[in-house]
Formats: structure tokens, sequence, C-alpha cells
């Protein structure tokens, strides 16, 4: 969705009352400057064009495109000739005062996860090691901004947890926010690293996992957009890109280069209009963000498949990634870059399945699930450059109080945590042979 651009239409009640025509007490309760979601009649070219003109499309379906913003988008919409109709709110209600470094009802700022990175590793030295990746954009200029953090558990023994591409156990990445706004993906990563630290000594599946898995998790991929989004409070901003302010004279939300269109491999072929939220910069791995995960990827990666697009890696070939992106209850599989299969297509859906059978969302590729292609995506990267078996996860529906970019709090522990869960621990336990199930 957000992080591939595109959803599948399942109208909610309040959808349907907006496509009928009808006046729904949320839109009427909308402020004229909040924004909402917009469901617009345009057709794939359409929507791509409005894109480029800088409006926030954060979904598209079959002669449907759904765009982010307030009374005032919808009218420069009208300009353009097209109808807007209310889909959904973006804000869903949250009006609870969130305590200490939280916002928005419980969803942790970047100083929550930074300090929580350190607890574990402090309280299991036996299990966790906690490393710095590189640096945000903005402490790279010296602007503030953050280091990108991870952490490594496994229950550890000589050459575990290391940053080298010859250590003993196999490895599972799990890597959240690149999206800053896509806030419920950093509260899973949370939940995944508190359920194998906490659990080694009492869960038996935990357990397993560390004794014979190195399982790294990167919760903030991009904390500069993580403080924008968190600066709003209950009325979090929608900042989608990391925090670079150097290209266009871009405003609000609008800066920044998209992190998930920068990685480079396949480099290119999305937008140059730097304010708009697709804008993939000014060549490829440009940001330090990107060029932080990228090293990092290499450090415990070996490259496992050949340098030809249709070079399949190897049924030996060892590794797990996901991305977690919302929304759309998707479990995307490479390529991103083009509508041709991967080379490992089979294999990747085949463990696709598996993680669809904890979650139920839809496997397929983009123009199976989204219905276009990207460039310069986490998940192209880490298959199409090291072999590794990589997968992006939108994370959520798409409208109601579950749905959308802002899902409140609860929805975390309700929803999203039980769903996937269980496709966490698959994606761990297949990591010595995902290629192999």
């Amino acid at each position: 969705m957000a992080g591939r651009f595109s959803i599948r239409l399942t109208l909610s009640v309040v959808g349907v009352l907006a496509a009928l025509g009808g006046t729904t007490t949320a839109a009427a309760a909308a402020a004229p400057d909040d924004p909402v979601s917009w469901r617009v009649p345009a057709g794939p070219a359409e929507a791509a064009s409005l894109a480029r003109a800088g409006f926030d499309v954060a979904g598209t379906s079959p002669g449907v495109a759904y765009v982010i913003g307030n009374q005032a988008v919808a009218g420069q919409l009208r300009n353009r000739g097209y109808a807007p109709e209310f889909f959904d709110t973006v804000y869903k209600g949250v009006t609870t005062r969130a305590a200490g470094d939280t916002f928005y009802g419980g969803y942790r700022t970047v100083a929550a996860q930074e300090a929580h990175l350190a607890k574990v590793a402090a309280a299991h030295p036996d299990l966790a090691t906690e490393y710095t990746l590189g640096q945000s954009w903005r402490k790279a200029q010296g602007k503030g901004g953050h280091d990108l953090k991870a952490i490594c558990l496994t229950k550890k023994q000589d050459g575990d947890c290391t940053l080298s591409t010859n250590s003993p156990k196999p490895k599972f990445v799990l890597m959240a926010q690149i999206h800053a706004r896509e806030i419920s993906t950093g509260e899973l990563a949370w939940r995944w690293i508190d359920y194998l630290a906490d659990g080694y000594g009492s869960d038996a599946t935990a357990k397993s996992i560390l004794d014979t898995t190195e399982v790294w998790v990167v919760p903030i991929s991009n904390p500069d957009g993580v403080d924008i989004v968190a600066s709003g409070g209950n009325s979090p901003k929608l900042q989608r890109k990391n925090a670079n302010t150097s290209r266009g004279n871009c405003g609000g939300t609008n800066i920044g280069i998209d992190l998930n269109r920068n990685s480079s491999f396949h480099w290119g072929a999305d937008s140059n209009s730097p304010c708009a939220e697709t804008y993939q910069g000014t060549g490829a791995a440009s940001e330090p963000e990107v060029q932080a995960l990228e090293k990092f990827f290499r450090a415990i990666y070996p490259q496992q498949r050949g340098s030809d697009d249709n070079d399949p890696a190897p049924d030996t070939a060892r590794g797990t990634m996901i991305t977690l992106h919302s929304y759309g209850d998707d479990i995307i599989v490479p390529w991103g870059f083009t509508a041709d299969p991967a080379p490992n297509d089979a294999a990747l859906r085949k463990l696709g399945a598996k993680f669809s059978a904890s979650n139920g969302y839809l496997v397929g590729t983009n123009e199976e699930t989204v219905g276009y292609s990207t460039s310069g995506t986490t998940d192209d990267f880490t298959y199409g450059a090291l072999g590794v078996a990589s997968y992006t996860f939108e994370v959520g529906a798409q409208s109601g109080s579950c749905g959308g970019f802002l899902p409140r709090y609860s929805c975390v522990d309700s929803t999203f945590w039980p769903k996937n869960k269980g496709a966490l621990i698959t994606a761990a336990q297949s990591a010595a042979a995902p290629y192999r199930q």
C-alpha cells in the first residue's frame, strides 16, 4: 500500500455510503484542514499522473485512486476535472493523551525505540547485541537526527551476531518503518523483539529459534521521518519520506526522499519530482539511511545469486528478510521493478503461502497485489543483489479503525500482532533453507 502505493478495494460501510453519494458522519466531522482518504475515479495512468503532480496517491484499485488530503486537496482534484468522494478518515478518533515517549494513544517515538533496544541488550547479554548501522540524513548533516539502530538476537556462541557473511547460523532480518507514517510496523518489531528475548526461558518456539538462528531487527529504518510523524501528537503528521530538505522547495510532509525507491538495485524508474511521495532521489542509494541498510545487508549475507536478473538463487541459499509496510493485507514477492516473475518465484510463493496461513494476506507480485511496478525497493535489493528470500508485508486493512496509515494503537495487540506473530516465526524457522520448503 503505502509501501507499494496501491490497495485493493474493499469498501467499509462509510466508504459504501460515500461511493453512493451519501453524507457520512465521519466526513462531516473531519475538520477542513484534516486529511482524509478521497476515492477518485481514475485509471492507472491517471493515478500515476496525479502522483507525479504531487498528490498523495495512497492506493489504487481498478478504475479508482485513493488520494490523501484535506478539503483544499479535494478542491484541487475537482479543478482538474475529477469527482473525489469521501472514503475514510485518516485520524481514528484518538483523544487519549499519550504518556512519556509515546504519541497517538501509545505509539512509540524514536527515543523510546532506541531505549528499548538498549534495555533488551542490557537485560539479556547472552541473547542480544545492539548495533549502530549508520546515520539518518539529519545526523549526517549535523542537524540533530539519529543513528540507525539494530539488534541481533540469538543464544550466543562463538561467531554469532557478528557482521560477517560466514557466521554459522542462518539469519532472518525484520525491518520496519522505512515509510515513517506506517506506524503500526515499528510496534510489531517491538513485540517481535520482546517475544524472543523475554520468551527464551519459557516459550519452546522462541528458544528453538534463538538456539538455531540469528534474528536481526531494525525497528525504525527512517528515524528522522518518524520524528516528524510523532511531532503531530494525536494528529500525527503524514511524513512518508526521510527529512532531506536539499531538493526542491517542498514544504510540510512533502520534503525528503522515498527510501523505498532509493535502493541501488534497479533504481531509477520512479518519480523525479522532489515533492512527490515516491521521489526516488538524485541517484541510487543517495540517502545515508539506504547506504547504512545496504552496507548492513552486504555485511551479513553473502552474494548467493548471479548478476543476471534471470539467475535464480540456489536451493542451498540461506536467509530471509521481511520489510513491514502498511497497508493492504498483502505479502508481496519480488520482483517490484518488472512484471516478470523472479527466477525463484515458485519457491517464494510457497513460503509466502506459509506466512499467509497465519495472517490471511494475499500473496503475489506487485502486479498481482498492487497492480504496478516499482523500482529501488528494499526487497528487490536483498533478493536481487544477495539472493535472500525477501518479502514486503502490507499490514492492515485499507479502512476502519484498524485500517489506513494511522490505526488505533489498540489494533496492534488486538489484530496486527496476533495475525503476524506466526508469520514471523515461520520466516525465522525458514531462514536455513527458504527455497526448500
